[in-house]
């Protein structure tokens, strides 16, 4: 290696190590996300971490941005696996309070846009870490935890369930932890 290729070598490593700390800020997916106006940058900034960690952690496909007009929130859209099926994802603080009626309004679907069998919600806190909550319409009884005995004296396996499978009663919402990442991102 002569000395000019030492010298860039350098420069790039150093210039890689002082990223600008807002460089999340003038990130081109970051501006795009900003430019869907929709009035809470504080939804903006948490679909920004979420989109990041499907591409860059998850390696999801085809992750794209949309505006819910009638939520005034920032979706995102995505394969988990190429060919796979498109999945909505709505990206949230995690310190955001959501009614069942809320999430049953989004899963139904806006005026004019499709309705959504199922999505993914996913909380962000303040450190970054995200947690994805697969979101279905209606109620899903839990499996019994395996061993207890109600009070009755009798079992509980199979409890309000058929064959010892959940059921869903038409009413409230479905909610299933499909993951659970300590991750930071963008710190």
């Amino acid at each position: 290696m002569d000395r000019t290729e030492v010298v860039e070598l350098e420069v790039a490593e150093r210039s890689e190590r002082q990223l600008p700390a807002n460089w999340m800020l003038q990130h081109p997916k970051y501006q795009e996300l900003m430019s869907l106006d929709v009035g809470d940058s504080a939804q903006v900034y948490v679909a920004f971490l979420v989109y990041l960690d499907l591409t860059e952690a998850r390696q999801w496909s085809e992750v794209t941005s949309r505006r819910s007009n009638e939520l005034q929130l920032v979706l995102l859209v995505g394969r988990e696996n190429e060919g796979g099926p498109a999945q909505v994802i709505l990206p949230l603080p995690a310190n955001r309070t959501l009614s069942h009626r809320w999430i049953r309004s989004l899963l139904r679907g806006e005026s004019g846009e499709d309705s959504a069998d199922s999505m993914l919600l996913c909380a962000v806190a303040s450190d970054s870490s995200l947690v994805y909550q697969q979101l279905h319409p209606g109620l899903l009884t839990p499996d019994p935890p395996v061993g207890i005995e109600d009070q009755g004296g009798g079992s509980t396996a199979g409890a309000g369930c058929t064959e010892g499978k959940p059921q869903h009663t038409g009413t409230g919402l479905q909610c299933t932890t499909v993951g659970h990442e300590h991750r930071t991102v963008g710190h």
